[in-house]
């Protein structure tokens, strides 16, 4: 049990990775708070995976993200980020408020995120980001989520050295099974599922549960931070 005593506190976990890493959290000994902005759906993960407190908020808003910390009873160890999704969209059709949302959750929030948790983390915990690999190879409608995708491991690294003795480490992931996708993929999941277990190397589609065991070994292993670690079962390589 490598978190025993530790409190982590996960941003976006009511679903999907952030709810995967609420379940394994625990079996390594932490406590869990779990911060998401639907209340009924927070209500109903907290009940499903057993945590010490929630809080509905979002994330995204500066101003509750402070309140949030400043209101902690007591110092933190760890906080896990996977709030945000992907805007994809070729320039020529761009949503430009939509894409301000996109760049506000993937670039401002985080700098938000780390100067809240100053003082708050104590130095031996960790902060810990989700990316993504899919952007690395350009493609129309790409732009924004390449921009996105570039910029997340350069804030990780930089966030390492002003933050430390802080960790702040970044997962990058591919496609990832989780309720996100099937939304953005609706009557295509089944097929890109099929598409994906013929082409990865590995065989299978990546879980949450996949990345959430990640995430957990990032928390727990003290000598790693400002590194990006990617988790998309070979994607990136292969024409997928």
């Amino acid at each position: 049990m490598t978190l025993v005593g530790q409190t982590v506190v996960l941003l976006g976990g009511s679903s999907g990775i952030g709810l995967e890493t609420a379940r394994l959290a625990p079996a390594e000994g932490a406590d869990v708070v779990l911060v998401g902005r639907n209340p009924d759906r927070l209500a109903q993960a907290a009940a499903d995976v057993g945590v010490v407190a929630t809080a509905a908020f979002d994330a995204a808003d500066p101003d509750r993200l402070r309140e949030f910390f400043d209101g902690l009873p007591e110092p933190i160890d760890h906080v896990l980020n996977t709030t945000g999704g992907a805007y994809y969209a070729p320039v020529a059709d761009l949503d430009f408020a939509e894409a301000r949302d996109n760049v506000d959750e993937h670039l401002w929030m985080p700098l938000h995120l780390a100067q809240a948790a100053i003082g708050r983390v104590r130095p031996t915990g960790s902060l810990l980001f989700i990316g993504g690999t899919g952007a690395r190879r350009p493609a129309p409608g790409l732009t924004l989520a390449a921009a996105m995708t570039a910029a997340l491991p350069a804030l990780t690294a930089n966030l390492a050295l002003e933050l430390s003795p802080i960790r702040v480490n970044l997962i990058a992931a591919g496609f990832v099974d989780t309720p996100l996708s099937a939304r953005l993929l609706g009557d295509d999941l089944d097929f890109r599922r099929e598409q994906l277990r013929k082409a990865l190397p590995i065989g299978r589609v990546v879980g949450p549960t996949d990345v959430a065991a990640l995430a957990v070994h990032l928390m727990a292993n003290t000598a790693l931070t400002g590194a990006t670690y990617d988790i998309d079962g070979g994607q990136q390589f292969v024409r997928a």
